[in-house]
């Protein structure tokens, strides 16, 4: 089976009901970054910070996958198919992607805001963390998600993903946003590459552009990645 990589973004959850961070009218336009997606901001108010990422949960949550999300399911039928998104959300999972990396964390998932949370994970499946709730280690629960000023921990193994790709589609992002953005750069000169935008886009190397929406564009997509292999 020929390897395809789906590099996705806000766009690609966007379709589903969830917000995206950026565009006009998203999440940072009504919230300041540095009070609720820091270092600094859970220092200063770890109770704000419990509190947005607990809406992001529910409205998560609440949420279905679209049928952008389920046409990259259906595609494991006919190529080992990788999904590395930026979304924190599980809607691949819950469409039925079975390889899954998520760059910029989970946010079903929780862990220890002590020194070593990036090794304790725990699976939150109500959408409410409480302040006072704690890891076995005595630390309050903190999202698992990677914050402004963060590593990316799982930047590299996303790299080696890309590295092995005979086919890249990207969806749902604009690729101007770093360090995710520089993915591109590993992709094999050899693999063809597509991109799913309905806006104009500007891409670092030979793409085909679907000027499309997520689903409409990955159904688009899907069909002809199936016909190349008759």
């Amino acid at each position: 089976m020929k390897k395809l990589v789906i590099l996705s973004g806000a766009g690609m959850s966007a379709e589903s009901g969830l917000g995206t961070f950026r565009d006009q009218g998203g999440l940072w336009d009504q919230y300041k970054i540095e009070d609720v997606a820091t270092p600094e901001a859970w220092e200063k108010d770890p109770g704000r910070v419990t509190d947005f990422y607990n809406m992001r949960r529910k409205e998560c949550y609440a949420a279905t996958p679209n049928q952008g999300h389920e046409e990259i399911a259906k595609l494991e039928k006919y190529y080992d198919v990788t999904v590395v998104t930026q979304n924190i959300d599980d809607l691949h999972e819950r469409a039925g992607s079975t390889d899954v990396l998520h760059l910029h964390g989970e946010i079903n998932k929780v862990k220890s805001a002590g020194p070593n949370a990036e090794k304790k994970y725990y699976q939150q499946n109500a959408w409410e963390v409480k302040m006072g709730e704690k890891c076995p280690e005595g630390y309050q629960l903190r999202p698992h998600v990677v914050w402004f000023g963060e590593a990316v921990p799982m930047l590299e193994k996303a790299a080696r993903i890309i590295e092995k790709a005979d086919l890249l589609v990207v969806v749902g992002t604009s690729l101007n946003v770093y360090p995710a953005a520089g993915l591109v750069d590993y992709v094999p000169s050899k693999a063809d590459c597509y991109i799913i935008d309905p806006s104009e886009v500007t891409v670092p190397r030979k793409f085909d552009v679907i000027r499309e929406k997520a689903t409409t564009g990955l159904k688009k997509l899907s069909e002809t990645l199936i016909r190349a292999l008759d």
